[in-house]
């Protein structure tokens, strides 16, 4: 597994950071982090998927080491990146792997460029972010200076997980976070309040699977019920002992489901190239 970041610059004039692993010919299977982290985000996840995928994990923009404009962060301008991104590196169709804030981002993205989007996996997706603890948070963010209170991003950090994770990891995933200035801070955290997944939901085609933490602090299993009722028909699995950020405590039970999505979407050999059957 290649770690190093490479960058790429699209087509809308941003550059953003990536890093890639697998087969070029592979099914290209793209990760999208959530709220304030970075491609770094799926390191433990992308250990468990198998080598025969093109596997793409990308920071978005306002995030990590991609670029940080100072406006453009509805959820729409986060899936034109995504459609973008894809261009960059060539790729006409993908399966989206998003999580939480990127599940969001994945869904609008198969919404308006349903061309571009073979499938997806949403792993603690959000149906809505009307709820309290979300403007507890838009709150306490809406009150930043221009930096970032460290302390403030290891509550934060520490608020998406149930069981333990490596200090290391955490301590990464924190000085990720701190990459992130405070106005995509608040931008970031706007456009996702303004947006409502279930809804988007409706005008998917894609097949869609939904993957939730027991103790998820964020998002209920009613979430799940919602965004099934708006995909029409998803199967949502809950892991036991996991918090939000699902990926970071169980990667290989996650990794497992995502490589039964690709399996249902086809044979590998239909998959290369970016061409799906």
């Amino acid at each position: 597994m290649r770690a190093d970041c490479s960058f790429v610059r699209a087509a809308n004039g941003l550059r953003f950071a990536y890093v890639e692993q697998g087969d070029r010919d592979g099914a290209p299977v793209l990760l999208l982090h959530g709220y304030t982290d970075s491609h770094r985000s799926f390191d433990f996840l992308r250990a468990h998927l198998p080598e025969a995928w093109r596997v793409i994990a990308m920071t978005q923009r306002g995030h990590g080491r991609s670029d940080k404009p100072a406006a453009g962060y509805a959820m729409s301008d986060m899936a034109a990146d995504v459609a973008a991104f894809l261009d960059a590196l060539g790729i006409e169709r993908a399966i989206l792997v998003g999580h939480s804030m990127g599940a969001s981002v994945a869904v609008e993205t198969a919404a308006r460029f349903p061309d571009r989007v073979e499938g997806l996996a949403l792993i603690g997706g959000f149906a809505s972010f009307d709820k309290p603890e979300i403007a507890e948070l838009a709150t306490q963010v809406a009150a930043f200076g221009d930096a970032v209170d460290p302390e403030f991003v290891l509550a934060f950090q520490e608020s998406t997980i149930a069981d333990m994770i490596p200090q290391r990891f955490l301590d990464l995933v924190i000085a990720e976070s701190l990459r992130c200035p405070a106005h995509a801070w608040r931008a970031l955290l706007e456009g996702q309040r303004a947006s409502e997944t279930a809804a988007r939901a409706k005008q998917c085609i894609a097949p869609a699977m939904l993957i939730r933490g027991e103790h998820d602090a964020f998002v209920l299993h009613a979430d799940q019920l919602a965004l099934r009722d708006g995909f029409g028909s998803a199967r949502i699995y809950t892991i036991p002992g996991a918090g939000h950020a699902t990926h970071w405590e169980r990667p290989e039970q996650v990794a497992s489901l995502v490589r039964a999505l690709v399996a249902e979407l086809g044979d590998a050999d239909l998959l290369r190239h970016g061409v799906f059957g």
